[in-house]
């Protein structure tokens, strides 16, 4: 089993298939609309706007597990990320990320360590898990990575099928 065989609910509603980026490179971010970090939606969709043709898939996740900033419902998440970022990546549905109810799909990722050694728990939002077309986890990236660090960039073209 993979990262790409868990089973996550879409922002919009219905399933996410996340099957469907099997072959690609995935992106996995926890976001927030109402954290410092927020800007970071620039550098994704900047991302994806560069790489989607080649196969990367940035994968919106939104949590409100620090200091509750993404409390919004799914209507308002999809607002604000259209009308302040332009996003039209995907987006899942509002998941924890980490304790008891932490969700299969970052149960799957968490173990992985970025360059600084961390594994385990999600630090904060915008923390980057790069997953490669074969569903495995290439690379954890912490929060406060910009989108389009070189590191990050580079690791996203080792994975590009």
């Amino acid at each position: 089993m993979t990262v790409l065989d868990t089973d996550i609910a879409a922002l919009s509603g219905g399933p996410a298939d996340l099957k469907q980026y099997a072959g690609k490179a995935v992106l996995v971010v926890n976001v927030a609309s109402k954290c410092g970090l927020t800007p970071q939606y620039e550098g994704l969709q900047r991302l994806y706007d560069s790489y989607a043709q080649r196969g990367l898939v940035v994968l919106g996740v939104p949590c409100n597990q620090f200091n509750g900033q993404e409390p919004g419902t799914s209507e308002e998440i999809a607002e604000f990320c259209s009308v302040n970022y332009g996003v039209t990546f995907p987006l899942t549905a509002k998941v924890d990320v980490n304790g008891a109810d932490r969700h299969p799909l970052y149960a799957a990722m968490v173990d992985t360590a970025d360059a600084d050694g961390h594994s385990g728990d999600v630090r904060w939002n915008f923390e980057k898990f790069l997953v490669a077309p074969d569903g495995t986890v290439a690379a954890r990236f912490g929060p406060q990575v910009m989108p389009e660090a070189p590191e990050l960039v580079e690791a996203i073209e080792r994975q590009l099928p």
